[in-house]
């Protein structure tokens, strides 16, 4: 029998000895585990995980400064080439989203970032050199301090001073919570007026969820998002008390709490009477139980069987389908694709801006904008190259942009254009290059039915 340990290296000798042959199928396991050497192979591993992400937070620190310097860069350019003072900077952020891989909305989002944190917030950035924070840490103390004006910020920034180790060991709710203690301090009036001006930012927001649900959220002031969470508390109180004897079936809590806020907002019981559906989807999965699934416009792919199950069995044009409150009418629009490439089959116009049904036909095939990295919802049909450049108003020269990017794209120095465009040359691709000469693609996603070639 022997001991395991090394005293050179700081292990804890192990009290039960090792056998020196393997345990056999009815040998006892030791149930307390032995101490880690200090140079094993875990210990080795753990410190190269901390290396990593010692690397990383040094890495956004720097990646802040060269957006910095891109961003005088860019100005400095557009200053020489006569732009005026009001829109230089304008697709700066979306350079460094798509350099990034991220969406343009973000990627305005880390150039703000970038300067409070070089301009503004030196100790912090410093902090995010040495590993001392790592980039979500760092945005939380630059959104906390976001009201302030740059002196206090500075103050802040020097009070907090997160490259002492202020920090070490806090979670995000103790960098919070220290940062808005010290902006209160500097400017109290600051605080109070941007939780007022949060008002203003009050909205309904809609995403997919799995399952083929949905999540409806809505920002309100405290006071309001209180009493409408009461209203459906007690809705739902009172119509579990009061019960239901012939169903058999007790909803729960949260149900009819789901329940009674579709019926109070729409005003019907079940929600909707009618809905107009872009859902596309293969003849074979409609008619003939195949399991290829299909895509709803606003929400994204679909299994096959509830697709059938909300359309129906009806004839072209409306269709009924079955609630468990009421029937439900649906108004089926039919879209049809090119066998070989899957791609829509093109319409064309003469007219300068796009009529309503190619408008549909584009959303429908484009489903979010196309600008890379951006998911956003389709809010303006635009031409790929300009109407006033020799552009038409086709399919092929039509693409679905949010409007941020749709106004991103007419900055000076952006161009685009069609890379396939026709049912033989594959899908509809659009290549994207911007003023420093950097090129991205972006294909439109793929229908259903759609099966990708192989080698």
């Amino acid at each position: 029998m022997e001991r395991i340990g090394d005293k050179q290296a700081g292990a804890v000798v192990a009290d039960a000895p090792v056998p020196a042959s393997s345990p056999g199928p009815t040998s006892r396991v030791p149930t307390r585990a032995r101490p880690v050497s200090a140079g094993s192979v875990s210990g080795d591993l753990i410190e190269q995980l901390r290396v990593l992400e010692e690397m990383k937070s040094a890495i956004t620190a720097l990646q802040a400064r060269v957006a910095v310097a891109f961003d005088l860069a860019q100005r400095a350019e557009q200053a020489e080439a006569g732009v005026p003072v009001s829109e230089r900077g304008s697709g700066v952020g979306a350079q460094v989203a798509l350099a990034r891989r991220e969406s343009p909305n973000r990627g305005s989002r880390l150039l703000g970032l970038a300067k409070a944190l070089v301009l503004e917030m030196p100790r912090t950035l410093a902090a995010l050199k040495s590993g001392q924070l790592n980039e979500w840490r760092a945005t939380l103390l630059v959104k906390e301090t976001a009201c302030l004006s740059v002196e206090d910020r500075c103050a802040v920034d020097e009070e907090l001073a997160p490259d002492t180790g202020t920090f070490e060991g806090k979670g995000d709710k103790a960098i919070v919570a220290a940062a808005k203690a010290a902006a209160y301090r500097r400017d109290p009036r600051s605080v109070v007026g941007r939780a007022s001006r949060a008002a203003a930012e009050r909205m309904v927001s809609l995403r997919p969820a799995p399952d083929t649900m949905t999540y409806l959220t809505a920002l309100l002031p405290v006071a309001q998002g209180v009493a409408v969470y009461a209203a459906l508390c007690q809705a739902a109180d009172s119509a579990r008390s009061s019960g239901d004897a012939g169903s058999g079936v007790v909803p729960t809590r949260g149900q009819v709490m789901a329940d009674t806020l579709v019926e109070r907002v729409t005003g019907t019981p079940g929600g909707i009477l009618g809905i107009n559906l872009d859902l596309v989807m293969t003849d074979r999965t409609l008619f003939q139980g195949d399991s290829e699934p299909a895509r709803l416009k606003g929400y994204g792919i679909v299994p096959a069987e509830w697709a059938r199950e909300i359309v129906g069995s009806g004839q072209a044009g409306q269709v009924h389908a079955r609630t468990p409150d009421t029937e439900l009418t649906v108004w089926l629009r039919r879209l049809y694709t090119a066998p070989a490439s899957g791609e829509l089959l093109s319409m064309d116009s003469k007219a300068r801006l796009f009529p309503t049904r190619l408008r549909r036909f584009i959303e429908t095939r484009d489903d979010t904008c196309r600008m890379p990295y951006c998911d956003a919802p389709i809010r303006h049909i635009d031409h790929v190259v300009p109407w006033r450049s020799g552009g038409k108003t086709n399919l092929a020269n039509g693409a679905g942009l949010c409007e941020a990017c749709n106004h991103t794209k007419e900055n000076p120095g952006w161009t685009s254009k069609t890379v396939h465009a026709d049912v033989r040359g594959g899908t509809h691709t659009l290549e994207i290059s911007t003023p420093t000469g950097h090129s991205y693609q972006s294909k439109a996603p793929p229908l259903p039915g759609h099966r990708p070639s192989r080698t």
